[in-house]
């Protein structure tokens, strides 16, 4: 029994360092998330059980106020979504409809199945990934001060950008990295997951519905 233990919390041990299982499994995550996003949230728990981190290092703390959370999360979701697409991307020089998504728009038919994505991979899936996991892995590595705290967001938005460079290609990442600034920095503020999710759903729902409703270039073009 006693080498049991020992063996367990070898591996857990292991597991929250940064030498070849540390590493290994940082990359496993990472890679599940490029396979299937929900897969690479479920990764990250497994993750936690294996290695004794408690979920609430990962931003899984109580909620006080979940009225108030879903309501503020889905109006800051909501605003961030318009506030890009009409002003902040095409500064940028984005085109103003996202053609990786064009299949969406009128198909009522991929509309259920593309909202549950939504809801699992992107509220679930990435959140916990790109905010709980490499948070908690970037401040176990660099510390709590705010220059460590500036240095976490910067990174952890660069790699959220990266992400959606497969199929959306360089606009997709410019957006990814704004919004996850801005994800990151109400992570850091309420020290849970539960606004940031909120947010990341309510902004790509509100994306889906433009896309849907065929109202991308409309919004794109209202200022410039």
């Amino acid at each position: 029994m006693r080498n049991a233990r020992t063996s367990t919390g070898d591996i857990a041990e292991r597991l929250r360092g940064f030498g070849p299982w540390g590493l290994a499994s940082a990359i496993l995550i990472l890679l599940g998330n490029g396979l299937f996003v929900p897969l690479s949230g479920l990764l990250v728990l497994a993750w936690a059980r294996l290695s004794s981190t408690p979920l609430r290092e990962l931003g899984f703390a109580k909620l006080p106020h979940a009225w108030r959370t879903v309501l503020s999360g889905v109006a800051i979701g909501i605003v961030a979504k318009l506030v890009l697409k009409a002003i902040l991307m095409p500064l940028l020089g984005a085109p103003p409809v996202n053609a990786a998504y064009a299949w969406l728009t009128g198909n009522a038919a991929a509309l259920p199945g593309f909202v549950l994505l939504v809801l699992v991979g992107a509220g679930f899936g990435e959140e916990t990934v790109f905010r709980g996991y490499l948070f908690e892995r970037l401040r176990r590595l660099l510390g709590r001060s705010r220059g460590a705290d500036a240095a976490i967001v910067v990174l952890s938005s660069l790699l959220f950008g990266a992400a959606h460079f497969h199929d959306q290609g360089l606009p997709g990442v410019e957006q990814a990295i704004l919004v996850g600034v801005l994800l990151g920095t109400l992570y850091l503020r309420t020290a849970t997951l539960w606004l940031p999710m909120v947010v990341h759903v309510a902004f790509d729902l509100t994306a889906v519905a433009l896309i849907f409703t065929g109202s991308e270039k409309a919004v794109a073009t209202v200022f410039f």
